[in-house]
């Protein structure tokens, strides 16, 4: 089994990174160079701005490349809730925001000839318990006449089309999702961004900001530039600023991919092809590969991810697998990892300007499609266009009490199982 993840093991690595020193002066530099920080760079260079990514270790490295592949429309909340919370319009536009960013990610795969298995598959969305089912009935309607017509509702005797697998009652189908090879994505990414002219730097962490008149200046490992504009796209850990640190919890999330199962096999566990996610909040989400393989991931563990705490929270990941899907028997499990989701406590992503830095985090486990939908979202902020944020009106409350390591997270874990348990 190899711990590492299957995205990029199997996909060729991005080669043109700079190798020369840090210096000089540039319109933009991006802190980060997963999806979001190369998205951006993408829009810039094409606009004629002069972009340097400075990312601490490989493209794609963190949690760009350590997720289960989904490219999924829809909130992480009931609609009725959230609009219930935010007031039908505004909930409206989130929504749709989160529609635009799967599209994003099928428009530039397309105009940049980025070759990686994008397919509009569509999610399935599997109640975990009868409860759960009616749950998602009471809101499918408000859902489907006010931001999704083409969501559909799946009694639990018709579940057997979409799912060989007796654990679920039921379900909605959202059409819009889609699923791809993240690695070959980012790779892709990367590649497009610097044929537009954006300078990549790997191996460069950013040692200090300093705002200066006219912009900033950008301390690296690798030396020193000066940026009109500096756009942080990395993680909680990585942000700096406490502001940032406050507002955002790290959580683990893992991920097991099985051996080539086989065309028939794939065909009775998956028969559509589909992104599938559960309602428990200590669930799972999982799809298959065009290589005939299952990618199961969830939670799992309130752990962050090591080598240690993936190897564990792999073997829960199994057990999990095999109650859904039983038929499949011993399974021989090739790729385990690990990746950190960073989320928000209403867990929709942030984006703006603080203190002079722009900003986009936040995705709470929508990563893939928001992160490259926000990387260009945020380059026509930074150009002008303040209305490009759709999340440019929401407050952001610190957490109470928390100031850096998330130290609550072992209650937290134990309150979510018990509510899974009875709710």
């Amino acid at each position: 089994m190899r711990m590492v993840p299957y995205w990029l093991d199997t996909a060729t690595p991005f080669a043109g990174a700079e190798t020369g020193p840090v210096e000089g002066e540039v319109d933009v530099a991006v802190v980060g160079g997963g999806l979001t920080g190369l998205s951006a760079a993408l829009a810039l260079a094409r606009g004629g701005a002069s972009v340097a990514v400075l990312e601490g270790g490989k493209v794609v490295g963190q949690a760009s490349g350590r997720n289960g592949g989904h490219v999924n429309n829809g909130t992480a909340h009931n609609f009725a809730a959230l609009a219930a919370s935010l007031g039908l319009d505004h909930a409206r536009r989130l929504y749709h925001a989160f529609d635009d960013a799967v599209d994003t990610v099928e428009r530039i795969a397309r105009e940049e000839g980025i070759d990686c298995d994008f397919r509009r598959s569509g999610k399935i969305k599997l109640a975990a318990k009868p409860a759960h089912y009616d749950a998602l009935a009471r809101g499918f309607e408000l859902l489907q006449r006010e931001a999704d017509p083409e969501a559909r509702l799946v009694p639990r005797e018709a579940l057997r089309q979409e799912i060989g697998s007796g654990a679920f009652f039921g379900g909605v189908l959202f059409p819009k999702s889609a699923q791809m090879h993240v690695g070959r994505f980012g790779a892709g990414l990367a590649e497009a961004a610097r044929r537009r002219g954006a300078r990549i730097f790997e191996d460069t962490p950013v040692t200090a900001l300093r705002r200066e008149a006219g912009g900033h200046r950008v301390a690296t490992a690798r030396g020193t530039l000066r940026a009109r504009q500096v756009l942080l796209a990395t993680g909680a850990s990585a942000l700096g600023p406490m502001y940032f640190r406050r507002r955002l919890v790290p959580l683990g999330s893992f991920v097991v991919v099985t051996e080539p199962l086989g065309a028939e096999r794939i065909a009775a566990i998956m028969p559509t092809g589909r992104t599938a996610t559960t309602t428990r909040i200590i669930g799972h989400y999982f799809r298959t590969t065009p290589d005939g393989r299952l990618v199961w991931g969830g939670r799992a563990r309130f752990a962050l991810p090591s080598l240690a705490s993936d190897a564990k929270s792999g073997r829960v990941l199994e057990r999990g697998l095999h109650d859904v899907f039983p038929q499949l028997g011993p399974v021989r499990v090739d790729y385990c990892w690990g990746g950190t989701i960073d989320a928000t406590q209403d867990r929709l992503p942030r984006a703006g300007e603080r203190d002079g830095l722009f900003y986009a985090t936040g995705y709470s486990g929508h990563g893939v499609q928001m992160s490259v939908h926000m990387g260009q979202a945020m380059a026509a902020v930074m150009g002008g266009r303040a209305e490009a944020n759709p999340f440019r009106d929401l407050e952001w409350k610190p957490v109470p009490g928390h100031f850096g390591p998330p130290w609550f997270m072992p209650a937290v874990g134990l309150y979510y199982r018990v509510k899974d348990r009875f709710a």
